[in-house]
């Protein structure tokens, strides 16, 4: 007795599809994450040497274009060291990712410098 197993070949592709495409779309939205990080670390270089310089917060914002790229600087005093935030808003689009990372994901970058 021969067994027909014409369709079996479609079924695994259709039961296989939608992780192959879910997978293809978390490497795209892990692959901006990742790309935003490095943008805002090599931008942080930038920021920390204008604080430094002693820079105001709106001086530091113009120079480097933040606004135009809707990037948010936040900067924290405190008695011993001071905290440097910069945050920027990544939409996801994989369907399922962005309800874990909650979309818009907000991709961070902290330094911190101690006072001297």
């Amino acid at each position: 007795m021969l067994k027909k197993r014409d369709g079996q070949a479609l079924v695994e592709f259709v039961i296989l599809l939608p992780i192959f495409i879910f997978m293809i779309f978390a490497i795209i939205d892990f692959g901006k994450i990742w790309s935003v990080s490095n943008n805002l670390e090599s931008r942080m270089d930038d920021v920390v040497t204008l604080y430094k310089e002693n820079s105001s917060l709106e001086i530091i914002e113009n120079d480097l274009n933040l606004k135009t790229d809707s990037i948010t600087l936040e900067i924290q005093e405190e008695e011993k060291t001071t905290n440097i935030f910069l945050k920027k808003e990544v939409d996801i689009i994989t369907p399922g990712l962005n309800l874990i990372l909650k979309n818009p994901y907000e991709a961070k970058v902290k330094r911190v410098i101690y006072n001297e």
